[in-house]
């Protein structure tokens, strides 16, 4: 069925850049639609006894009032998979998140909107408030893909090994675009990582050599620093710092390379006031930062409680927990932060800590689930805060925290990916019964 063509009826948004639509009773998920339009769809994924067909819209017959010429020439069907929306305006693309987080609220949370005290609106980020046909530019870190045929780089296209190739990304933060990975050729390299830190000015790449090829020597139009990886996923040094220095709540955070920080530049700050608002610290309150990272929200929160206050922060990462202890060493140091490495769901029990008056959390897009729900109600905390990067995990967690006696009184949603089908939340939750 690949390559065959219906008119449709475009359905309501899903969550994954696509919307709904049917045809004989079938279901289609179709990118570069809105709900509403009529458009003709060619399928890309999908035969005669699967149970949902994938599919583009390659021809706009009635279009939405949202709809626009995209900016990007590099997106479209069969083109880059980056961005989901650059055919919306940015208002309706904010309308999109709007119905996809309503949507897995009521669907997997039980909860509408009014019940997780979400007021319904997606924030943009100060300064991405564009009219339409202008792309903020955001992106502070960028995988590009090596095409072998050209030794030019691109980004993937849609559920595609394939590489689009690219003389630019317009989501791409000025000091990724400036380095001109696009305008080189890389022999012997099967990715480009680019990024640019927020407050630093640092620069790094990181190269993924294609099989046992040399590393090329790597000239760009401004300083960086340059990462190697190895057969087994190992990071090396080739030049440069081995890390990034990024500038947020009042501290420069290590990164090592690889290591996890927000790509939009202004999202760390947002992130930090969403949840120091939310938890409203008190001083000499004890807290626990799970998923911690670097220490982002541990240093925050440990500052809020002053220094009769200490935090717990749990990480994985062992690379992250170095820069932690690096990034937090005066906190660290008089015994206000604690960093333990390991999984939370394990870790937690081992700590023996039995209650705590504050949570934040920030796990990765799977979300926390069930059990790791249940250990962290147990502490019977005042407020919980939880980042989160996936509507639906969000939601699945809430209803294992209702079930385990918390409900959500605030919810915030931030347009932290624009262009693409991504946003971020920070929901508090408190022990149910109580006021806000």
């Amino acid at each position: 069925m690949v390559g065959r063509r219906y008119e449709v009826e475009v359905g309501p948004v899903a969550h994954g850049g696509h919307c709904v639509a049917r045809h004989e009773g079938r279901v289609l998920f179709v990118r570069h639609a809105l709900p509403g339009e009529r458009v003709v769809v060619q399928v890309t994924e999908g035969g005669e006894s699967s149970r949902f067909l994938r599919a583009d819209a390659v021809e706009i017959l009635e279009p939405a009032k949202d709809r626009i010429t995209a900016p990007c020439a590099f997106a479209g069907p069969g083109k880059c998979g980056g961005c989901d929306w650059q055919h919306v305006t940015p208002g309706g693309q904010r309308k999109l998140k709007v119905q996809v987080l309503t949507e897995q609220l009521e669907r997997l949370g039980g909860l509408t909107p009014e019940e997780a005290g979400w007021d319904g609106s997606i924030e943009p980020a100060p300064g991405d408030k564009l009219p339409a046909g202008e792309v903020p530019a955001w992106r502070t870190r960028v995988q590009f893909a090596v095409d072998p045929e050209t030794e030019r780089v691109g980004l993937r296209r849609h559920r595609s090994h394939e590489v689009e190739l690219v003389d630019r990304c317009l989501i791409a933060a000025p000091g990724v675009e400036e380095l001109g990975v696009e305008s080189r050729e890389w022999p012997g390299v099967a990715a480009v990582e680019a990024i640019t830190a927020t407050g630093s000015g640092d620069r790094q790449v990181i190269i993924t050599p294609r099989g046992e090829a040399r590393l090329p020597i790597v000239e760009l139009d401004r300083p960086v620093s340059v990462q190697r990886v190895g057969r087994r996923g190992e990071l090396h040094r080739v030049h440069g710092r081995a890390v990034v220095r990024e500038r947020a709540a009042g501290r420069t955070w290590r990164v090592s390379a690889g290591g996890f920080w927000q790509i939009h530049p202004a999202a760390a700050e947002i992130l930090v006031d969403a949840v120091l608002g939310g938890l409203a610290p008190r001083q000499g309150e004890n807290a626990l930062d799970l998923y911690c990272g670097v220490g982002l929200f541990t240093g925050a929160l440990a500052e809020a409680l002053g220094e009769r206050g200490v935090v717990l922060g749990i990480e994985s990462s062992k690379g992250a927990v170095a820069d932690a202890h690096h990034n937090l060493e005066d906190l660290l140091g008089d015994g206000r932060v604690v960093i333990e490495q390991g999984k939370v769901e394990q870790v937690l029990p081992r700590t023996g800590i039995t209650e705590a008056d504050l949570v934040v959390l920030d796990p990765p897009r799977a979300g926390a689930g069930k059990a790791t729900v249940r250990q962290i109600a147990g502490l019977n905390a005042r407020r919980i805060a939880y980042v989160a990067c996936d509507p639906a995990a969000l939601s699945r967690d809430l209803a294992f925290f209702r079930e385990s006696g918390y409900r959500p009184v605030s919810l915030r949603a931030f347009d932290l990916f624009p262009m693409t089908h991504h946003f971020e939340c920070v929901a508090v939750l408190e022990p149910a019964g109580e006021g806000v």
